[in-house]
This record gives structure tokens, sequence and C-alpha cells, in this order.
């Protein structure tokens, strides 16, 4: 029976994972290059066997006896060598043949020299590495191996009255002849079926491994993308929740200005007229964070379930705060403003927030950097955010890349872009671009 290996559990990012046998594993069968390679060795085995055979012959160094007739020693050669040209399809069969046929062809006393021998250890090397019934893989292998022992022990046995003492002529160790002859045979023997045997069942145990190290790190890549997913999921319906009070906000705005512009309607004109052109901007200004919002959750299962985001009015304006905060840290940090600052739509102003508390945040906890510098530049048509260090690079909230997903998903809720890499003198930078609405963008022009 195939010995079993002892149980193990092992900690695999947070998980147990055992590595205790895999019984009901079977191993692939063979692919049809692997095939076609046995077949070109088999062959190629078989006939450098039978070129071995010739050269046996023409010594005329028969060490079983007299041979039998040429074409039975050919038969022999061939029956022990030419299964290995499908020893991967059927490794029980090939074994069992290919042992009776050496025991049979020693019996003959054909001269079976180091390529059937070495066809012998293919083998019982194949069994042990590609039987797919383990008990029965186990059970011919210590069979053919009891099976060669017993014909080692009948053969010497047999040949023990031809044994004489002019063979050891020059003998000349401390051990008796025929017992240092016994036990050097039986030691080769031991360690030829030994190795055979052990090499055979090493190599399906490492197949198994290799099987089961692709199904983890298939496991593991799994997992990676169910958080990732998750993670952007969380992030659009956190994005979603602002921009929903971003719209409450404009309609209770709405109210008042409808409210104030029925107070005043019969008696100043002007000021309701005003009220009125209020009202159309706020009301546009919503439909556009309304539709925002929809984007950010075209899924439909991406609110189901996400918790709550405590309610945040942080904008752009308290950026200042933040390079604050990082240059107590002991940063060299900068803060740059450039054009003419115009007002955002809230959704925008907490967007942009957002990058840049995830990129300084970066920077303090992981870049490992000496110097910070933030840039917002108002364009003609674009809000652009600039964070730049020059630590050791590496991505936004490193630990599994999810600030940066975070930054990508809000830019993208704005129709925006991001870039996020090493730069080329070393550091690394955040650029995230969002357009601007049409009022802002005339004011920055």
């Amino acid at each position: 029976m195939t010995p079993r290996a002892p149980y193990r559990a092992r900690r695999w990012h947070g998980r147990t994972v055992s590595t205790a046998p895999t019984t009901a594993w079977r191993r692939p069968a063979p692919t049809a290059a692997q095939l076609r390679a046995d077949l070109w060795v088999g062959l190629a085995v078989t006939v450098l066997a039978l070129f071995e055979l010739t050269l046996a012959r023409s010594t005329g160094a028969f060490l079983l006896g007299p041979p039998p007739s040429l074409a039975e020693q050919v038969w022999w050669t061939v029956a022990v060598t030419a299964p290995l040209a499908v020893r991967r399809r059927w490794p029980a069969a090939v074994a069992v043949v290919v042992s009776i046929a050496f025991i049979a062809g020693q019996a003959r006393a054909v001269p079976l020299a180091q390529l059937p021998s070495g066809a012998l250890f293919a083998a019982l090397f194949t069994l042990g590495a590609w039987g797919a019934d383990r008990r029965l893989a186990g059970r011919l292998r210590a069979g053919v191996i009891v099976a060669m022992f017993g014909w080692l022990a009948l053969s010497l046995a047999l040949r023990a009255d031809q044994i004489s003492a002019a063979s050891f002529a020059d003998a000349a160790g401390p051990v008796p002849p025929v017992l240092a002859a016994v036990v050097n045979g039986v030691f080769y023997n031991v360690l030829f079926f030994g190795f055979a045997y052990y090499s055979g069942q090493t190599a399906w145990v490492a197949a198994r491994r290799r099987h089961e190290l692709r199904e983890q790190a298939e496991q593991l890549r799994r997992s990676q993308v169910e958080a990732r997913e998750r993670a952007v999921m969380g992030e659009r319906v956190r994005i979603a929740r602002e921009l929903h009070d971003v719209v409450a906000h404009h309609v209770s705005v709405m109210g008042v200005q409808a409210a104030a512009c029925r107070r005043v309607f019969d008696r100043d004109r002007d000021k309701a007229r005003t009220a009125l052109a209020a009202i159309e901007e706020t009301a546009r200004t919503s439909v556009d964070e309304l539709r925002r919002m929809l984007g950010v959750l075209r899924d439909p299962d991406a609110a189901a379930g996400a918790a709550a985001a405590p309610e945040d009015t942080a904008g752009i304006d308290q950026v200042a705060a933040l390079v604050d905060r990082a240059r107590d840290t002991g940063l060299r940090a900068e803060l740059g403003v450039y054009g003419e600052p115009a007002p955002l739509p809230r959704s925008v102003s907490q967007a942009a927030y957002r990058i840049v508390q995830e990129a300084v945040t970066n920077v303090v906890k992981h870049a490992h950097a000496t110097t910070l510098d933030v840039r917002i530049r108002y364009l003609a048509r674009e809000l652009e955010i600039d964070v730049s260090d020059d630590g050791q690079g590496g991505e936004p909230a490193a630990g599994a890349g999810l600030g940066l997903i975070g930054m990508r998903e809000r830019v993208a809720a704005h129709g925006g872009e991001v870039e996020a890499g090493p730069r080329p003198g070393g550091g690394f930078r955040v650029r995230a671009r969002m357009p601007l609405p049409v009022e802002a963008a005339g004011r920055a022009a």
C-alpha cells in the first residue's frame, strides 16, 4: 500500500489549508505530446538494446550460461524494452509485462544487460508516478520487487553448484568471496528497486502538489478579484451616498428659493426673477448630480447590503488643512493653486478632496518620502489635481490597491481620468482630471 503522508495544517492568507494527501485526486492523463515522446523513447531504447545484444554476442561473454537461439534472444530483448512505448498510457500493464519478460529472459540465459535493466527501472518508476489507482500501483510495485528478489534467490540457489574456488582465485578481502558476491548482488538490487520505488512515488507526490499549488493560486486569485470587486462596489455605494446628500441639499435649496420667489413674486418681480434663475441653475445641477449617482449605481446589486457611510462635507477648500497635517508629520509639503478658482459642484469638490486625501495618506504611511507637492489647476474646461512625492513609490493604499480603485471610481463618476505611477526621477505621482461644469468652466476661462 502506498504510504500516507502525515496530515498538516498551514495558515494561508488567514485561512487554514490542509496539506494532507488528496485521496480523491487523480493525475491527469498524459498529453498527446507525452504519448508521442513515449513512443519515440520506446523505439529508441529497443533499437539500442538490440545493438547492445549484438555487442554482447560478439564478445561471447554469456554469464548466465549458453544462450538460446538468436531469434529467441531478439524476442526477449524486444519484449523487455518495447512496452516502454506505451508506459504512461498503461503503466500497470507495462510494469507487469516488462517484469515477466525480464525474469523469463534471464531464465532462458538471454544476455540482458544495461538497457533492459533500465527498462525495468523505467517501468517501475512510471507505475509509481502515473498509476491512477494508488493502492494497485503500490501493491504491484511491491509484488514486482518481491518477485525479483525471489528470482535472485532462486537463481543463486540453482547456480550454487557451479561456483568453484577457481572463480575467486584472486580474492583478497576479509569477507568470504561467495558471501561477498551474494551481498554485493543483494545490495545492488536493494538500491536499484528502492530508488525506482521512491523516485516514482516522489514524482506522483510532486505532481499532486503542483496541482494543489495551482488550485491554491487560482483560489487566491479569485479571492483577490472578489475583494477588489467588493471594494469597487463599496466605493461606488459610498460615492452614491455622497451624491445623494448633494442632490438632497440642492432640492432643499430649491424649495427655499421657490418659497422666497412665491412671497415676493407680486411685490418685486426682479427678486422673483433672480430666485427663478437660481432655481433653474440649482435644478440643472441637481439633474447632473443625479445622473452621476445613477451612473455610479449602474450595477443594481452594488447597493445591496452596503454599509452606510457617515456624511462628510469636506471639499476642495479643505485641501490646505490636509497639507498642513502632512507637514506636521515632518514632510516638506507644498500646496499650489493655479488658475482662477471657480465654484465647483459639491460632488466634484468632495471627489477632489478625497483624491488628495488618499494620495497624501499614501505618501505619509507608505512612501517614506521627504517632500510632498500638491497642485490644483483650474484649467479652461478641467480641474486637475496633481500630487507627487520623492519616496520609494508604490500604489496608493498599498495593502491591496484599494485606494487607487476609489480614486478611479470617483473620477470616473464625473467623466474624468486618473493617472498613477512612479515618476522617472523617483517617487510617485497621482494626477486626476475632471471636466468642469459649463458655468465653472466659463468662469475659469
